[in-house]
């Protein structure tokens, strides 16, 4: 049985391998990971790819590709003008020639020496290698696929819901229910994906700040904030959601459970939990540019700080799963979490 909390691979282990391939995925397992996490963007063709962002010159080596700089250009995502690459301006054949970057380079150098070494994979890839994976550790291995940008994909005529159902089916992953979150920001694809016959348990993700762009799309500036859907009413609607509707847990940004110092906790996961909700929470990363203030040591941005602390204080809250850059860290504080004082 796994322990509370249960550890996420947040894009692999991205603490040390270049995020969303596969060896930072089975580095993650191997480093004690329950769980990883996949964000799943489309291609020109419907093909479903794990990227961080639909836009990749920071995560690809698509810049040192000269057959494919006639496809740079600029878009509004989700409100947001980007200028890059987009991963709905290529096909599957074009993106599988591209090779897979450290997106923080600066802050990750070790990470970086494997620049170049991994292509970019497909939903069905990791699929097949949480099966592997599963079978050779004789562990049950899950996923929390994130949906990425769906309205914006939907508007081109790319569904994610739609292709990802569509891939559940064909990995045989249907009956594997509580093996599989769906998580989004937008709450309308996770609907949208249960009533496509998709069993899986529906995590809610919330930012600090703003509103979801499905709500705002429809909206305007009428739409409910992540403030207002994690408020008291809030959390109790959520729970009181049934039928393809239904939500299961939340997803939280790390800062909604610490305090304004950041060296204490708020009372977030104690009302989630009251409302009948579960409450995952992003993201854990040892290095003092992602630390909260009290916990950073030293100047430099890329160096550990007291990564312990955080991580044990975050744990100390009753959260139900973490996502962590570095897998093995997390399972460290989740250990000593877990000793008596």
């Amino acid at each position: 049985m796994t322990s509370a909390p249960m550890i996420i691979g947040h894009r692999g282990a991205p603490g040390y391998r270049p995020e969303h391939t596969s060896a930072a995925y089975e580095l993650a397992f191997a480093l004690g990971a329950d769980a990883v996490e996949p964000d799943v963007v489309a291609t020109k063709d419907g093909v479903l790819v794990l990227r961080h962002e639909n836009e990749i010159s920071t995560t690809t080596d698509v810049a040192s590709h000269p057959e494919f700089e006639q496809l740079r250009t600029t878009k509004v995502v989700d409100g947001v003008k980007r200028t890059g690459w987009f991963t709905e301006d290529f096909t599957w054949a074009q993106l599988s020639t591209l090779r897979c970057i450290e997106r923080l380079p600066e802050v990750r150098q070790a990470s970086s020496t494997f620049d170049g070494r991994y292509p970019v994979m497909r939903l069905s890839d990791l699929f097949e290698l949480v099966d592997r994976q599963s079978e050779r550790t004789g562990r049950s291995l899950g996923l929390v696929v994130e949906i990425k940008h769906a309205t914006y994909f939907e508007n081109l005529g790319l569904p994610l819901d739609e292709l990802f159902a569509a891939s559940v089916r064909e990995a045989v992953w249907n009956d594997r229910h509580a093996r599989l979150v769906v998580e989004s920001f937008e709450r309308t694809v996770l609907a949208k994906v249960r009533a496509r016959g998709v069993h899986a348990r529906s995590v809610y993700l919330v930012e600090a700040e703003g509103a979801p762009y499905d709500a705002v799309a429809r909206d305007g500036a009428a739409a409910r904030t992540y403030a207002q859907e994690i408020d008291e009413a809030g959390l109790y609607e959520l729970a009181a959601s049934t039928g393809d509707d239904v939500i299961h847990g939340i997803s939280v940004d790390k800062t909604l459970l610490l305090d304004a110092r950041g060296d204490g906790t708020t009372d977030l996961v104690d009302r989630a939990h009251a409302a009948g909700l579960q409450i995952y929470m992003w993201t854990l990363r040892a290095e003092n540019r992602f630390l909260a203030q009290p916990f950073r040591r030293g100047e430099a941005a890329e160096h550990y700080g007291d990564w312990p602390g955080e991580f044990e204080l975050i744990m100390s809250t009753g959260v139900d799963g973490v996502f962590a850059d570095q897998p093995d860290l997390a399972a460290v504080a989740r250990t000593m979490a877990s000793e008596p004082s």
